[in-house]
């Protein structure tokens, strides 16, 4: 049997995420030895809490025109037809199928949608604790967790390096922090 109860402070409801506090990054193996690092814009995401985690879910959009890697000339090459095509697939988008854990961890199982295609993941993730902000808005946070296979989602460019080896690896860590208001 699963245990599936709600830690004590998060009370059932719906809430919304800010996105000016709420963002996603992601992390790729480079030339094989070293990683680069970056993050798009979470800019909507909705986490409703039942009365039980079973019966709670997640949606959320990402915009990947925002992805920001630090370097202007690689953040035109993802957007473009090579990898993101970001004028054809303007939104990745995350809907749960199903809620499971006990407390504070849970694990997240649901469908990604990027580059138009969809594919299950799970994410591992952790409530963080509730918050009173200065303008009387109750937060909640979270954290979450997940690798993907870029080829899994049709992302397959790359190049060969002169001495072997790919210039792009295919796992890709994903990291989402999350700061929800809850509606009245």
């Amino acid at each position: 049997m699963t245990v599936t109860t709600l830690p004590t402070e998060l009370t059932a409801g719906t809430w919304v995420a800010d996105p000016s506090h709420s963002d996603a990054g992601f992390t790729v193996r480079h030339a094989g030895i070293s990683k680069v690092r970056g993050t798009v814009a979470l800019t909507e995401a909705t986490v409703t809490i039942g009365a039980d985690l079973t019966t709670s879910a997640v949606t959320a959009t990402l915009d990947p025109a925002t992805i920001d890697t630090r370097d202007a000339g690689r953040d035109g090459h993802l957007k473009g037809a090579d990898f993101f095509d970001v004028e054809s697939f303007p939104a990745w988008t995350f809907t749960s199928t199903s809620v499971e854990g006990s407390g504070a961890e849970a694990v997240v199982t649901g469908d990604l949608t990027i580059h138009g295609v969809t594919r299950s993941v799970e994410l591992a993730t952790e409530f963080n604790g509730t918050a009173v902000d200065p303008y009387g808005n109750l937060r909640a946070g979270f954290s979450a967790t997940t690798e993907i296979s870029r080829k899994d989602f049709g992302l397959t460019w790359n190049a060969t390096l002169e001495a072997g080896g790919l210039l792009v690896g295919d796992k890709v860590k994903i990291a989402i922090e999350i700061s929800a208001i809850k509606q009245a």
